[in-house]
């Protein structure tokens, strides 16, 4: 899948104090819950933090509005560049010694960032890589979410309902941080150099993000419990082209996806402080071989 020869512009001009996080926010033609998103960071944070948001295509007029913004950066591309692009080039922007990657399609409850900052300080080091946890309208059986409907788009979503229950909603810290938001030291991010853009548009590049951190020797993959952010799901993600991310990450890695979500990040899983390489079965090893031979064929 290929990206033509694109002019991409970038502004930087927030004037944020002192800000924690830089946020960053790719959005491809999804301006209410842009909008949403961007406001419930506003609102609900405990600290200042620089926004910035990589806009594909802008169509509906999410360039005009971002423009009216005065506390948001911003990278523009009139061609949708996919999530791995987007992130790598917003990156370019960042100010602050943290990079967290948030959906336009999320909802930040109060004190979401507190709670990161907190196991950050905790942490003590680089060498880590944290996710909040999702709260999500629909049981798929993921045990890294929370399940309560409170909407299922914007029309329906009750936000006066989320804010008076949010707290309620208990969630222990869980191993195997992948997916967004997320949040990563700078330089670790510039280590592995951002998203891998070979999984372009972006299918499949999250667990890849996260075995470039293991093979980088990170093994404290966290799920925070206490940060939570109500997530609409799929609002640019159902819309796209897809790429064979699955394939090209066991061409890459020599394994799928589920492998090593489950025997390396243990994801979902009560919080492992340490996790450890796994011993592969041979079972393991002949589904494994089975995948290659099946991807070398993609």
């Amino acid at each position: 899948m290929l990206i033509t020869q694109i002019q991409i512009n970038k502004v930087q001009r927030s004037t944020v104090l002192n800000p924690l996080f830089s946020i960053l926010i790719p959005s491809w033609n999804n301006l209410p819950y842009l909008q949403l998103c961007i406001e419930s960071i506003r609102k609900n944070s405990v600290y200042p933090h620089q926004i910035i948001v990589h806009i594909n295509e802008g169509k509906e007029g999410t360039l005009e509005w971002v423009q009216s913004q005065p506390d948001i950066d911003y990278s523009f591309s009139a061609e949708n560049i996919g999530i791995c692009y987007a992130l790598n080039y917003a990156a370019t922007l960042a100010v602050t010694d943290y990079i967290l990657y948030m959906n336009d399609d999320m909802y930040t409850c109060p004190h979401w960032d507190e709670a990161l900052h907190k196991e950050i300080l905790s942490i003590g080091h680089l060498y880590f890589f944290l996710s909040g946890t999702m709260i999500e309208p629909y049981d798929t059986g993921n045990a890294s979410v929370i399940y309560k409907d409170f909407g299922t788009d914007i029309a329906s979503f009750n936000e006066k309902a989320l804010l008076e229950n949010y707290a309620s909603l208990e969630k222990a810290d869980w191993s195997g941080a992948t997916w967004p938001p997320n949040i990563v030291h700078k330089d670790i991010w510039d280590m592995v150099g951002g998203y891998s853009t070979e999984f372009h548009p972006g299918m499949y590049s999250d667990p890849d993000f996260s075995m470039k951190l293991w093979k980088l020797g990170i093994r404290l993959f966290k799920g925070v419990g206490d940060c939570k952010v109500y997530h609409f799901s799929g609002r640019s993600t159902n819309r796209v082209n897809k790429n064979k991310g699955y394939y090209t990450f066991i061409q890459k890695w020599g394994f799928h996806s589920g492998f090593f979500n489950k025997q390396y990040l243990k994801r979902g899983e009560p919080f492992i402080p340490a996790l450890k390489e796994p011993a592969e079965s041979w079972v393991h090893s002949v589904k494994n071989l089975y995948k290659r031979i099946i991807a070398s064929f993609q």
